[in-house]
């Protein structure tokens, strides 16, 4: 897809909290391919966290910069790719996934608040009532992960190594490893 031929092996989406550099971690270790966060390439680009950049340049400006970010590790990274939460806001984002396999991290609204109830770290999910916070970003993104998604996971209850698994059968790939637990 990119100028060089190069292209994710895969790519996560879900909201935050969901489990997207836990879960692109753990396959790529068991698939033993480089792993990419594209906050974590943001973060190095500013020097300071995603929320820091969020909560400086508003809403506005960080979509615009993550939007560059997904298209530029889209077309150069090679391995297992996630994206910010709010990437597939982005039309641009959304045509350019279309390139590529993309994995769904589908979870509950009341697992999602469970996992984001400190949002310090997440501008995006400050508010007067950040559990209805989280549920109207639910409603308004969820059209979009299951528009780019090819294949839809639901990680609740499920282990780690079963989730893994799924993933490398949809992608015709076998585990390498069965060390895929954080370390």
């Amino acid at each position: 897809m990119g100028a060089v031929g190069f292209a994710p092996l895969c790519v996560f989406v879900g909201l935050p909290g969901s489990g997207k550099t836990t879960a692109g971690k753990r396959l790529s270790r068991a698939l033993q391919l480089p792993f990419l966060d594209t906050d974590q390439v943001i973060e190095e680009q500013y020097g300071k966290s995603c929320g820091e950049v969020f909560a400086e340049l508003g809403e506005s400006a960080f979509r615009e910069i993550e939007e560059d970010v997904v298209a530029e590790c889209l077309a150069h990274h090679e391995g297992i790719l996630a994206l910010g939460g709010g990437a597939v806001l982005s039309s641009r984002t959304r045509t350019l996934l279309a390139e590529v396999p993309v994995i769904f991290l589908d979870i509950s609204a009341a697992e999602g608040i469970r996992r984001t109830a400190d949002t310090s770290t997440r501008p995006v999910l400050a508010a007067k009532d950040p559990a209805e916070h989280y549920r109207q970003l639910r409603r308004i993104r969820r059209p979009y992960y299951q528009e780019v998604a090819d294949l839809t996971i639901r990680p609740e209850h499920r282990k780690p190594l079963d989730v893994i698994d799924g993933i490398c059968a949809f992608l015709g790939r076998a585990r390498l490893t069965a060390d895929v637990d954080d370390d």
